[in-house]
C-alpha cells in the first residue's frame, strides 16, 4: 500500500521513537517573529546553548510593528523594545533577519513562500499556530510555543505525536464570487472547530487543482481554525512553477533535481486515508460568520441560525453566547448588518492576488460614510509590486487608509484596534472575543472582496450584487 504525504515527510523527518510514544521530528525549516522568540532565546542563555543549525531559521517582525508610521523609535515602547530584541538575538546568533529596512519584512508566513524558503517535503515550525499556510506546498508545517521554540532553537527538533490524515476532496466548479476563503469558511462551517483535532487535513479534488498557490495558502492557513494542526496540499506544476527563481530555492539543474525530489513527496494514488470527506464545490456561497468562533457562518443570504436550532444543549447554549456578544437576533438575515470597520490584510488574504482581485472591482467606488477602512498588504514585497501597478492609489481614491506591512488588526497588537463594540468586517482568520482589541468589539470573517462591498454599502452585503457580477 502506498503512503500519504504526511506519512512520507514525517518518516524523512523522523529521528527516533521516544519511549512516551511521541516522535523525535528533525525540524527543516524554523521560522521566528519577534513575539514568541525573546523568551525562547533567554532560556538558551540560562543554559549557556547556542542556536544549533542558524542557517535553518529565519526571522521577520510582524505581530507588533505598526502599519501607520515606519521611522523609528516608534511611538510604541514595547514595538520598539522587541524589534530590537530580535535584531540583537539574529545578530549574535547568525540569523537571517528580513527587518524593515531590507523591503523583505512582512507577515512571517507571506514572507517564507515570496521569498522560497517554503519548500515541499519538508517540516516547518513556527511559533504562531497559522504556520499551517505553508502546507500549501506540500510541507508539514505547525504552530509550536515558546518553550518548543526554545528546543527548536537548541536542537533543531521537536517532540511530537504522529497525526492521523483526513482527505478533503471539493470537486465541481466555484460560481463567480466565490473564493478560497469562501471555501475553507464552509469547510469549517461542515466539520466544525474541533473537527481536525488529532488529524493532517489533505486538501484536494478538482478546486484545489486549479486553485493559484495563493489561494491554497489561503486554505491551508485556516487548518488550525477547523481543529488541525497540520493542512497540505500535494505539491504539482503550480507548486514548482511558484517556486521557480525564488532567491532561497535551488538554480538552474538544481531546481530541476529538486522538482524530481519534491514531487515523489505527493500523497501515492492507493494511499490509506483515515477518513474522506467530500465537498460538492457549487454548494459552496459567499460566506460570513456571524459568531465568535470561525464555524459560526452562513451564506451571505442565508439567516443567522435561532439558539432553538442548536442540536444539543451545548450548541444552544453556544449559540446564545454568540447572538449575545454579536448583538445579533437569531433568525435574522446575515446581510444588512451595519459595519464601522473594514479591514483588508492578515496572512490569510494580504497576499498581492487578493489586493489585485479587490481593486479591479473598487475602481470609481467609495467607502461608506462612517466607515474606516483599512488596507494592509502582507509583506514589503506585496506593497512594492502593488504601488507598481497602482494599486494603493485605487485604495485611497476609494477611501481606504494604505498601511505598511504587518499583522494589523487581525490580532491588534499593534495600534490597530477595534474601539468598543464596533463591528468589524475582516478579511482575517479568528473571530473570537476580543480578537481585534476590544473585548466588546465584534468582528465578521469573509473574503477580502466582501469586504470591500461591505466597506462601499456600510453594511454586509452580497459582492455580487455591489459589483454586478
Amino acid at each position: 500500500m502506498g503512503k500519504t504525504l504526511f506519512e512520507k515527510v514525517w518518516e524523512a523527518h523522523s529521528v527516533r521513537e521516544l519511549s512516551n510514544g511521541q516522535t523525535q521530528l528533525l525540524i527543516g525549516t524554523h521560522l521566528i517573529h519577534e513575539v514568541t522568540s525573546p523568551q525562547a532565546f533567554g532560556m538558551l542563555r540560562e543554559k549557556g546553548l547556542a542556536v544549533r543549525y542558524p542557517n535553518r531559521t529565519f526571522a521577520t517582525v510582524d505581530h507588533i510593528v505598526p502599519t501607520n508610521e515606519s521611522a523609528e523609535p516608534y511611538s510604541d515602547g514595547l514595538a520598539q523594545a522587541m524589534i530590537e530584541e530580535l535584531r540583537k538575538n539574529c545578530a549574535e546568533n547568525n540569523i537571517t533577519f528580513f527587518d524593515t529596512n531590507t523591503g523583505k519584512q512582512g507577515i512571517v508566513h507571506i514572507v517564507g513562500p515570496e521569498q522560497g524558503i517554503t519548500q515541499p517535503g519538508t517540516t516547518i515550525a513556527c511559533g504562531d499556530s497559522h504556520t499551517s499556510t505553508h502546507g500549501a506546498f506540500g510541507a508539514i508545517a505547525f504552530g509550536i510555543g515558546t518553550s518548543q521554540v526554545r528546543d527548536v532553537l537548541a536542537t533543531q527538533t521537536i517532540a511530537l505525536n504522529q497525526l492521523k490524515v483526513r482527505r478533503i476532496n471539493v470537486n465541481g466548479q466555484l460560481a463567480p464570487g466565490v473564493y478560497a476563503k469562501d471555501v475553507i469558511l464552509h469547510i469549517i462551517r461542515v466539520l466544525g472547530t474541533n473537527g481536525g483535532t488529532g488529524f493532517a487535513y489533505e486538501y484536494g479534488g478538482e478546486v484545489f487543482d486549479r486553485f493559484s498557490m495563493e489561494e491554497r495558502m489561503t486554505v491551508c492557513n485556516m487548518s488550525i481554525e477547523g481543529g488541525a494542526r497540520v493542512g497540505y496540499v500535494n505539491p504539482d506544476d503550480t507548486t514548482f512553477d511558484y517556486l521557480r527563481d525564488r532567491k532561497y530555492c535551488p538554480n538552474g539543474d538544481e531546481f530541476e533535481s529538486a522538482i524530481t525530489r519534491w514531487r515523489a513527496f505527493a500523497s501515492d494514488s492507493d494511499c490509506h486515508y483515515d477518513d474522506l470527506v467530500e465537498i460538492d464545490a457549487n454548494e459552496i456561497q459567499p460566506t460570513v460568520t456571524w459568531g465568535i468562533n470561525p464555524s459560526q457562518g452562513v451564506g451571505v443570504n442565508e439567516n443567522i441560525p435561532t439558539v432553538e436550532s442548536g442540536g444539543t444543549q451545548s450548541e444552544r447554549a453556544s449559540i446564545e453566547e454568540a447572538l449575545e456578544h454579536m448583538s445579533f437576533e437569531g433568525g435574522s438575515p446575515v446581510k444588512g448588518k451595519k459595519i464601522d470597520v473594514a479591514f483588508l490584510g492578515s496572512c490569510t488574504n494580504g497576499r498581492l492576488s487578493d489586493l489585485q482581485e479587490v481593486a479591479q472591482f473598487l475602481k470609481g467606488k467609495k467607502v461608506a460614510e462612517g466607515v474606516k477602512a483599512i488596507v494592509v498588504p502582507g509583506s514589503q514585497v506585496v506593497a512594492s509590486i502593488a504601488k507598481a501597478q497602482g494599486l494603493d492609489e485605487i485604495y485611497t481614491e476609494a477611501g481606504f487608509e494604505w498601511r505598511g506591512a504587518g499583522c494589523s488588526m487581525c490580532l491588534a497588537m499593534n495600534p490597530d484596534k477595534l474601539i468598543g463594540d464596533q463591528l468589524c468586517a475582516s478579511s482575517s482568520n479568528r473571530n473570537f472575543k476580543g480578537r481585534q482589541g476590544s473585548p466588546t468589539g465584534r468582528t465578521m470573517l469573509m473574503s477580502p472582496l466582501m469586504v470591500a462591498a461591505a466597506a462601499i454599502t456600510g453594511e454586509i452585503s452580497d459582492a455580487r450584487e455591489v459589483f454586478n457580477f
